[in-house]
């Protein structure tokens, strides 16, 4: 299996060729964007190479007319349910204590939202979050209120730890040192973000953490504004890795107010992740990671070192992207 330890790059496609100039629209509030070139849609992107399994369940949704927000709950689930994926769902590496803790949001294109973070045996943290969403007035639930309230909706716990994460953990506690690696299983998600045949947007996000973290320990994954924003007048993001670092800017929440502001996608990641490398003195396996997909169907994504790709399906394309990454830091 292809993992991003050893994945092989498909595709790196010229930013010139996948980017536009958007413009801002004349409007008074200045909160759509519009451009001479055909809307691209459906279109669904995703952080890493289980984005191509997780892109193609999402478009089954899509190239049925399905919408968005189904699109990105059932793609990601995929990947969520791959035992042999280590930073996602089941088969997760756990925290230092052994236990396995999800967390994961999910944002529809009229700003409805749910999530559920620190979330013990259950496999699909995102259908939690759907349900937190659709079921709930909140936006968020944890730990032991959000297993109570998955098991009253329905979801069966299970033992996620499975036996080679679990001989991972016991292997690390012999020295018990929490060093992180660029782009290393402990440091990622699957975030996902569509745009639909009516050209409504949605996202989402899920992982099982930094590996070997301290209990509780929350990151950015199911922090509406820092893992995910949408705003289905401009545009959606989302992000990945060190989890603390999108946080301390609000990192997906920027990427999309610089593209209401005019910036193209790609543009508007970039931008974010200088403001990252700005403000931190140590960047020192500090890797993180932007998508953005704008109301056009344009998308874009950047990361502070190089590694990142990102995949995408749309009529026209079904393949890996290499991410760009600042160099001059």
């Amino acid at each position: 299996m292809k993992t991003r330890r050893n994945f092989i790059k498909l595709s790196a496609l010229g930013g010139a060729a996948l980017v536009t100039t958007s413009c801002l629209s004349s409007d008074k509030d200045k909160s759509a964007i519009k451009t001479t070139q055909k809307t691209i849609k459906p279109i669904v992107i995703s952080t890493w190479i289980h984005g191509m399994k997780a892109n193609k369940a999402a478009w089954k949704v899509l190239e049925q007319g399905g919408k968005a927000i189904d699109a990105v709950e059932k793609g990601v689930m995929v990947v969520e349910s791959d035992a042999d994926n280590q930073s996602v769902g089941l088969g997760g590496l756990p925290d230092r204590d052994g236990i396995v803790t999800l967390d994961a949001c999910i944002m529809d294109e009229s700003n409805r939202c749910g999530a559920v973070a620190c979330l013990q045996n259950i496999e699909n943290p995102i259908a939690v979050a759907r349900k937190v969403m659709d079921d709930t007035p909140h936006v968020l639930l944890v730990g032991e209120g959000a297993l109570q309230f998955a098991k009253e909706k329905g979801f069966k716990p299970i033992n996620l730890l499975t036996e080679k994460s679990k001989k991972d953990w016991e292997a690390w506690k012999i020295k018990s040192k929490y060093q992180p690696i660029i782009n290393s299983e402990n440091h990622d998600t699957i975030g996902m973000l569509a745009l639909d045949a009516d050209g409504n947007l949605s996202g989402s996000c899920t992982t099982s953490g930094m590996a070997f973290k301290l209990h509780g320990r929350v990151g950015d994954s199911p922090i509406i504004g820092a893992g995910l924003f949408v705003d289905n007048e401009v545009g959606a993001a989302c992000a990945t890795g060190m989890g603390e670092a999108v946080i301390r800017i609000a990192g997906s929440a920027i990427v999309v107010e610089l593209m209401r502001n005019g910036m193209s996608p790609n543009k508007a990641c970039k931008t974010a992740v200088n403001r990252i490398i700005k403000k931190h003195k140590d960047l020192t396996n500090l890797q993180v990671g932007f998508i953005a997909l704008n109301k056009n169907g344009e998308f874009g994504g950047y990361s502070v070192y190089n590694g990142f790709n990102y995949a995408v399906y749309s009529k026209s394309q079904n393949e890996m992207v290499d991410a760009a990454f600042d160099r001059n830091w």
